[in-house]
């Protein structure tokens, strides 16, 4: 995605001492994991979990393919990404999904190509800034509605955090080495500009990460055509739809690209604000 993509930003953004990091060239990602999500290059779906076996994330070691896209059996999408994050640590991230929710330019600062805009309620606000509530719940309960283009142009979407138990994760497995952190729930899109009656897309997100020599890594999943239902995957196409090949692909290689960039801000504005919030 050219860089010539990214929005202008106000008076009152570019005067804010990280503003610098939003018109920082974006940083290539790594050639292996590109490769690995090309458009002519769909994994074998039999390689693939489905959201009902979300706790296979909590096994030791790494699954057959770690980093790849296809469309399962039933149609669904399903994307998987391995992140390598050296300097990164859980600390950094519990505070980015934290702080990166209150502006825009904070959204945006993560993936400037990609990322337009971020909104929440003054309730899951005033909960972000309440320092009574930990670090890692301040993301439990909250939605978010980004305009993001995840590879087919801007979409409105609405992701809904939620704790791990309630994306089926077994707690009392719950716990290192098998798991530092996850950050996840659900979300629905459409594109921007869309007629009201749209219907909107449905997506099962997990990010799960685990702390290995010198960082983490972001193992992330994507269930596209699901959603959760009382805590229980459900899944949500009509019978023969199947989720677009170029809206699963595209999935991929953005989360490709935007968690490159992020592991290379991070640590740095992490460093710079003193993991403050805001």
């Amino acid at each position: 995605m050219p860089e010539a993509n990214i929005r202008e930003l106000t008076a009152e953004e570019k005067a804010k001492p990280y503003a610098k990091y939003y018109y920082r060239p974006v940083d290539p990602p790594d050639p292996e994991l590109l490769e690995a999500v090309r458009p002519d290059r769909p994994m074998d779906p039999a390689q693939a979990i489905y959201p009902e076996e979300i706790n296979r994330l909590l096994e030791p070691g790494y699954m057959e393919v770690e980093t790849g896209w296809c469309n399962l059996p039933n149609g669904a999408g399903y994307i998987c990404v391995n992140n390598k994050m050296p300097g990164v640590t859980v600390d950094m991230l519990d505070w980015w999904f934290a702080w990166h929710s209150l502006a825009s330019l904070h959204y945006g600062i993560w993936y400037p190509p990609g990322h337009f805009a971020i909104s929440i309620s003054e309730k899951s606000r005033a909960r972000v800034l309440d320092p009574n509530v930990p670090i890692k719940e301040k993301i439990y309960g909250r939605t978010d509605h980004v305009v993001e283009d995840v590879g087919t142009g801007p979409e409105d979407i609405f992701i809904f955090f939620c704790h791990p138990a309630e994306l089926g994760f077994d707690m009392d497995r719950f716990h290192p080495p098998n798991v530092a952190a996850v950050y996840g729930g659900y979300g629905l899109d459409m594109p921007v500009g869309a007629k009201p009656w749209t219907i909107r897309a449905p997506a099962i997100m997990c990010h799960f990460i685990r702390e290995i020599p010198g960082g983490v890594e972001f193992r992330t999943r994507f269930w596209m055509g699901y959603t959760l239902i009382d805590k229980k995957p459900v899944f949500m196409l009509p019978y023969g739809v199947k989720v677009p090949e170029a809206a699963v692909q595209g999935l991929a290689e953005h989360n490709v690209r935007e968690y490159t960039n992020l592991r290379n801000v991070l640590p740095e504005i992490y460093t710079e604000l003193g993991g403050r919030i805001p």
